[in-house]
């Protein structure tokens, strides 16, 4: 457990230094694809690849200590695979790429990140963590799932909006209107953010709240610059529209 320890510890402090580093360096993937990243391979397929892991590996984690689980162990697999099944094989075939490549390095990189997050995951709530009989009565617990399911709402939701934009008006990019989309730039990032505070809430372990603070490192940078890439590319583009969190950010 010191180990784990020590490691969740550096972890949380890279992501740190990589919402730092986010804020001066656009990540090359979607709007802010470009040149000098190496090779690109299909952008779907990257996606796949990169958030594959988070399906097959809670799989086998959780396999591994089959005989050991209880319902909230089952439940808290349930919901995490909710997400990443949606992510990983529904998403990249409905969204529709505007960009249909993307550096093999990024995707590289979600990889192994993803690698690395889902087997702190499982550690935190398959090995690390015990959970008392009436756990899903608690007030974490509930509050905590509400949160995650009002996130993915909000995720997928937006997400769609995008969608159904390019299927009315063509492949690229176009200015959305919709839903929170009228509010912020990035509410799909947004819905995320809600979706992993869920997260920490109701598996009520250090796991959870250092991928709640992978996320907010990596999607609030990103927002920011989204919402930057929006104003210089439509003219007429809200000026009351926020990065993530409606009047405030």
């Amino acid at each position: 457990m010191t180990d784990f320890s020590f490691f969740i510890s550096l972890w949380a402090a890279v992501a740190l230094l990589a919402c730092i580093y986010l804020f001066f360096i656009d990540a090359p993937y979607g709007r802010h694809i470009r040149d000098g990243w190496g090779p690109k391979i299909s952008a779907r397929l990257g996606w796949i690849l990169m958030e594959s892991p988070c399906v097959i590996l809670m799989i086998v984690y959780a396999l591994t200590v089959r005989d050991q689980l209880d319902t909230i162990h089952e439940i808290f697999l349930l919901i995490w695979l909710t997400h990443y099944i949606h992510r990983a094989f529904i998403y990249p075939f409905v969204i529709g790429m505007s960009n249909p490549k993307m550096p093999f390095s990024i995707a590289l990189t979600a990889f192994f990140f993803n690698i690395t997050n889902v087997s702190i995951q499982a550690f935190g709530i398959f090995y690390f963590t015990q959970y008392s009989s009436d756990w899903m009565q608690s007030t974490p617990f509930i509050i905590g799932i509400l949160l995650f399911v009002l996130g993915m709402l909000i995720n997928i939701r937006s997400d769609y909006v995008i969608a159904a934009l390019r299927k009315e008006k063509g492949p690229g990019y176009h200015l959305p209107n919709k839903f929170l989309h009228k509010y912020v730039a990035s509410p799909n990032y947004l819905g995320e953010i809600i979706e992993w505070t869920g997260w920490a809430l109701l598996t009520w372990n250090i796991s959870g709240v250092v991928f709640l603070l992978w996320t907010i490192a990596n999607l609030l940078p990103r927002a920011v610059s989204n919402l930057r890439w929006y104003r210089e590319k439509f003219e007429d583009y809200p000026t009351s529209r926020k990065a993530l969190i409606p009047g405030l950010i």
